[in-house]
């Protein structure tokens, strides 16, 4: 005769707990689905009462299907609206849960500068609207790109990386930027060409502006650098104008790389030996940024001296 199993304290561990459970109106709390009607969805709570979600509470995306996209036994996580629905229920609501938790999200990826990749899905006055987290999202037509927009409808539909610059849940008020990551991402590319670049090297340039103490010299790829005045002519040079002109194309080595800033000058070329500096005027096979690597030796090559 088998012995009958006796009970302990384990055994109504849950009862116990939730009867010891405080629930208030505003918790956010997590539940397992166990029943799905057109009406709703009822969700144990593992709580002396269970909860309730109205369908209208479930979700503001009109493509929502209740009888689709939940089912019995699914997680799910709701805030609680009142103690009681008049049912006997926890009254809930799973679409205040997650704007309260997105808002919260949402504020932290701010605080991180954080970068999304979101669709553009509709266009309103002065910009575009799309979602982050299921929170409506507003980008000024100012803030889609780093470069001029003069129609937001043929951004529809298209991917753009933004970051968010205004996050106020009492106002629920959410703008985003893709002009910031545009030119983040412009300046990070500028540097990293910048530090790819080798003094020594031999380019050529056009003269962009005239300033008292040097020019600045445009190398390409939005790249300048600067050729000092005293880097201009091994000649005394009181104005850079009386040397170069805007818009005049001139070869320049580059002296020193730091800090994102380029040094050049002009005055390394013409200080060169006769035969070096001929390799530099025919240094165009260098001109992208290669490092001129002809020796004195190499220059001399075949040539006798007695």
């Amino acid at each position: 005769m088998s012995e009958e199993r006796m009970e302990t304290m384990d055994d109504y561990k849950e009862e116990l707990e939730a009867s010891f459970r405080e629930l208030h109106v505003g918790d956010i709390v997590d539940g397992t689905v166990i029943g799905v009607s057109e009406d709703g969805v009822t969700v144990d709570l593992k709580y002396y009462t269970q909860g309730f979600i109205s369908r209208s509470e479930l979700s503001d995306d009109p493509t929502f299907n209740v009888m689709e996209d939940l089912h019995e036994g699914d997680e799910i996580r709701a805030s609680i609206l009142k103690m009681d629905n008049g049912d006997g229920s926890i009254a809930l609501s799973r679409k205040a849960a997650v704007a309260v938790l997105a808002w919260d999200k949402l504020q932290e990826m701010m605080d991180n500068k954080e970068v999304l990749t979101v669709q553009i899905l509709e266009t309103v006055k002065a910009g575009v609207v799309t979602y982050v987290e299921g929170i409506r999202a507003f980008i000024p037509a100012s803030q889609l790109s780093d470069a001029y927009v003069e129609n937001t409808s043929d951004w529809l539909d298209k991917d753009v990386d933004v970051r968010i610059i205004t996050c106020d849940p009492e106002k629920k008020r959410l703008v985003l930027s893709g002009r910031e990551v545009a030119r983040d991402r412009r300046r990070e590319e500028r540097r990293r060409r910048i530090d790819a670049m080798q003094p020594g090297t031999v380019l050529e340039g056009t003269v962009q502006t005239i300033k008292p103490y040097g020019a600045f010299v445009d190398l390409g790829d939005g790249i300048d650098g600067l050729v000092h005045i005293s880097q201009m002519s091994v000649k005394r040079v009181n104005n850079p104008a009386e040397v170069v002109k805007e818009g005049e194309k001139v070869k320049v080595k580059i002296l020193k790389v730091a800090d994102g800033k380029i040094s050049l000058s002009m005055k390394a070329l013409e200080d060169a030996p006769v035969q070096e500096k001929e390799e530099a005027v025919d240094i165009s096979q260098y001109t992208t940024k290669e490092n001129a690597t002809t020796s004195l030796g190499d220059l001399l090559k075949g040539f006798k001296f007695d």
